[in-house]
């Protein structure tokens, strides 16, 4: 059956270099289908449908849509909010009111929810629509997904902010801890690990919210690093938490909770400010670091990778090709089918939906410390090909006269 109707295209949670790609891809492909009236996109994620603010993408130039593909950080705006069935019922009502056949949400977990349950209401009601979630998120984290648009580009930028702190800490050594976005998952912070070129360079230590994180332990770690190669450069995600799942920031200080009661781990610099103290008064070292990246690598600017565009351009077109053409709703899953190369598909909201993918075992070494090759083989080739790289000087040193 062919469904005759608006389309609604909405972004929601953290914004990604590369999720107006996926927009863009979305309203291009539905704009061709001769049976959608119009397109429009919602200001603001979910809290724009629920008040009306909309904009009418199909008077928008095809040239400023490309244009607004390669720039980073979300087009239409994005919201914290986590719709439950009242809320959706809202967005429903909207969507019945203007017509609205088709709704394509780009976001994460909660985002897949939230297109879950307005496509149960939908059903319930006997009203047509197909909605499609279409993935995003620089966590990396959701179910199903070889990996998720967005994560590629802000691991590259992680990748490259990691040799340039192995650069600065050589040169003046000491230790140096980065801290990384990642609440539950640590693929972000594991990507550090791509940055080494030569055998003694950092992050010589990395920790991940997957392995518990016991404070002996990594002050020992820090020790056996420093002593070897006279510095230590440390990549730790803000999601580390100990044996029982209490974040460490909560244990070292009271800290924030959002709208949804999760506890504020980004925006801070006080877990790598209270690490940095234990490393001080524990191991009595006095060049001691620390940088949170925060939001720096969501929407970087200057460091976009070229297969994280094309595949996020990829999802948004399939999103609707597969609600318009084939009249099907779930959410677009990438999967690799080779070295490299993709394929997309689509499953079921169920298998996605407020779930949350972490890195696999055999991605984290024994010691929960470092990552291993099977991890650097996954994520190489979702970089692409213009990855910064750093080198040394190799000239031999001239012999001493006064002091042999």
């Amino acid at each position: 059956m062919e469904l005759q109707g608006k389309v609604v295209v909405a972004q929601g949670g953290g914004p990604t270099a590369v999720i107006n790609q996926s927009l863009v891809g979305a309203v291009l492909e539905s704009r061709k289908f001769p049976q959608i009236t119009k397109v429009y996109g919602a200001l603001g994620g979910v809290s724009g449908i629920i008040h009306e603010n909309f904009l009418d993408l199909t008077q928008e130039t095809t040239h400023n849509l490309e244009r607004v593909a390669v720039t980073p950080s979300s087009a239409l705006g994005s919201t914290r909010d986590k719709p439950d069935e009242k809320y959706c019922e809202e967005i429903f009502k909207v969507f019945r009111a203007h017509d609205v056949r088709y709704f394509f949400y780009i976001g994460g977990n909660d985002s897949s929810d939230t297109v879950r349950i307005v496509n149960q209401q939908a059903e319930k009601s006997g009203y047509e629509f197909r909605a499609i979630h279409i993935p995003k998120t620089i966590d990396n984290d959701l179910m199903v997904n070889d990996h998720t648009p967005g994560f590629p580009s802000a691991a590259k930028f992680v990748a490259q902010a990691f040799s340039g702190l192995n650069l600065d800490n050589r040169a003046l050594p000491g230790v140096h801890v980065g801290v990384i976005m990642g609440r539950h998952a640590g693929f972000l912070t594991a990507a550090s690990a791509i940055a080494r070129k030569y055998p003694d360079d950092g992050p010589h230590l990395v920790y991940l919210p997957e392995r518990p994180f016991i404070m002996e332990q990594f002050l020992k770690d820090v020790k056996e690093q420093y002593d070897k190669h006279g510095r230590c450069l440390i990549a730790v995600s803000e999601g580390i938490q100990d044996g029982e799942g209490t974040p460490i920031l909560a244990t070292l200080q009271q800290t924030e909770r959002d709208a949804h009661g999760n506890m504020q781990l980004s925006g801070t610099g006080a877990l790598g400010e209270q690490l940095s103290n234990q490393i001080k008064e524990k191991l009595g070292i006095k060049r001691v670091r620390a940088d949170t990246f925060g939001y720096l690598q969501r929407s970087f600017l200057g460091c976009v990778s070229e297969v994280d565009q094309r595949e996020a351009r990829e999802v948004g077109e399939k999103a609707a090709q597969f609600a318009i053409w084939h009249n099907i709703d779930g959410s677009i899953t990438i999967h690799r089918t080779g070295d490299y190369s993709v394929d997309y598909r689509l499953t079921k909201l169920e298998e996605i939906a407020a779930k949350t993918k972490l890195m696999p075992d055999s991605f984290i070494n024994k010691a929960g410390n470092g990552v291993t090759d099977a991890f650097i083989h996954y994520l190489r080739p979702l970089l692409g090909d213009q990855l910064s790289e750093a080198s040394r000087l190799r000239a031999p040193q001239a012999a001493k006269i006064l002091k042999p």
